[in-house]
């Protein structure tokens, strides 16, 4: 197979750098395993767009026909990505009463009703005195954290965090330390040396030092040990920035995130950061903090300044589902969608672990990654489960290291056992067809109820 683009040809490449070596040499041949196209809502069910190639995946056509899938590749974790139910009734209701954009940032005239109700509300689900929300989830962090930090203080980094982290700490000039994902030996060695040396050549004391981590990392599937890191903040002086993109609503008996999940006060973390992409089937982020901190960013924030207002109909998703997972609707169905996720991740992940594959993770995360390591393997496992009616997620480089691939499940409340148990016999049989199931660990004996997870 040609590894140079038949659009090019005569041409030396572009770029010269080792991901246009691997883009070129692997990924390449095996890109149609990603960015497959959808043309449904991402709920239990999706429906993926059909594509073919016919220069060995430079390029693709479409071949008219539609495949339905059981969907565990999509972060839909309380299953409110849905076109119909009270969240689609609301948000329909709204496009007629504020229309669909307000056309300008909140800064200046794109200020509405809606975006300060909506501040009060995630305030208060979190725990905090304020709060302060974006249209973009990735803005949310690359534009905020410039305004936070400074070139005179330290940022002691968990290795795993967000490109979405990165940019912002990057972009903020401060001094970045990383220490090793969720050990904290290595959390505590870098904020000691950073106590004692200070600042490079002078020497003087760090203007802040702040401690920067998620709540549930969404390619390990692991949950931050939190408690431990509020001590060592309470010892060194720290802050603590928490980024609960992946955690809010998805973990905690409340679905409040890992304090709630962990038992901790929520005032013991200064900076609460999560994203409305994911358990409430919205767009958008907040940070939150006490009401003086969350003040003077609304006067600073560049997503506040230059980035575009949240639509009605998008806060309105949020507002309602937030109001179903309070309780505050007069039912139970926010408990209901957060113990079945809890349940489906558990059952999900124990049963995997008994068949033999290498699980990553927490068992009360809903990401559940599986080591497969090769692109190969990833490949072939991403087209075999579509031809049997499953989507999920292949993860590989630059998202992990090289040779840290692996298949990524999705857990949902919108998911039954039946349909667990279909791709786990599903993703068995295809293991044993490429030896995957390679696990050393002690397998659990006897069967998995499902209702005792």
């Amino acid at each position: 197979m040609s590894i140079t683009s038949p659009r090019v040809q005569g041409y030396t490449q572009l770029y010269a750098s080792f991901e246009s070596f691997y883009t070129r040499h692997v990924y390449r041949r095996v890109r149609d395993g990603w960015n497959i196209p959808i043309c449904s809502v991402p709920g239990a069910h999706l429906t993926l767009v059909e594509r073919v190639s016919p220069d060995h995946n430079w390029s693709f056509q479409y071949s008219g026909k539609t495949i339905k899938c059981i969907n565990l590749g999509s972060y839909n974790y309380l299953g409110f990505a849905e076109n119909h139910g009270p969240c689609a009734e609301d948000s329909i209701r709204t496009i007629r009463t504020q229309g669909v954009c307000v056309g300008s940032t909140r800064g200046e005239l794109g200020n509405a009703i809606y975006h300060d109700q909506l501040d009060r509300l995630v305030a208060r689900f979190v725990g905090h005195e304020d709060a302060i929300t974006c249209g973009m989830g990735f803005a949310t962090n690359a534009l905020n954290l410039p305004c936070i930090l400074n070139k005179n203080c330290l940022v002691i980094s968990d290795e795993k965090n967000h490109a979405s982290i990165i940019l912002g700490l990057r972009t903020s000039g401060a001094t970045i330390r990383v220490f090793k994902h969720n050990n904290m030996q290595s959390l505590e060695k870098r904020l000691r040396d950073g106590v004692i040396n200070g600042q490079p050549r002078t020497h003087l004391p760090w203007d802040k030092i702040f401690i920067v981590v998620e709540g549930v990392y969404s390619m390990e599937g692991s949950i931050v040990r939190l408690p431990e890191i509020i001590e060592l903040k309470k010892k060194y002086r720290a802050y603590i920035y928490l980024d609960e993109a992946h955690s809010i609503g998805a973990v905690g008996p409340r679905g409040r995130g890992v304090c709630d999940y962990w038992n901790a006060n929520p005032h013991d973390v200064d900076i609460l950061m999560g994203t409305f992409t994911k358990s409430f089937g919205a767009a958008g982020g907040y940070i939150a903090g006490s009401r003086e901190f969350i003040k003077i960013l609304k006067s600073r924030s560049h997503a506040e300044s230059y980035g575009g207002s949240m639509s009605a109909p998008v806060a309105e998703q949020i507002i309602s589902s937030m109001t179903i997972i309070m309780g505050e609707d007069g039912t139970s169905e926010g408990v209901r969608r957060i113990r079945q996720l809890s349940r489906n991740s558990r059952y999900f992940r124990q049963k995997l672990k008994q068949l033999g594959f290498i699980v990553y993770g927490n068992d009360d995360s809903p990401v559940v990654p599986v080591a497969l390591y090769m692109p190969s393997k990833i490949a072939f496992i991403v087209r075999e489960m579509i031809k049997r009616g499953i989507a999920l997620v292949g993860v590989g480089f630059p998202a992990t290291p090289l040779v840290e691939g692996r298949i990524r499940f999705c857990m949902s409340a919108s998911h039954s056992k039946e349909m667990l148990d279909h791709v786990l016999d599903e993703f068995s049989e295809l293991g044993d067809s490429i030896m995957a199931r390679t696990s050393t660990l002690p397998r659990q004996k006897g069967e998995v109820v499902y209702e005792n997870v």
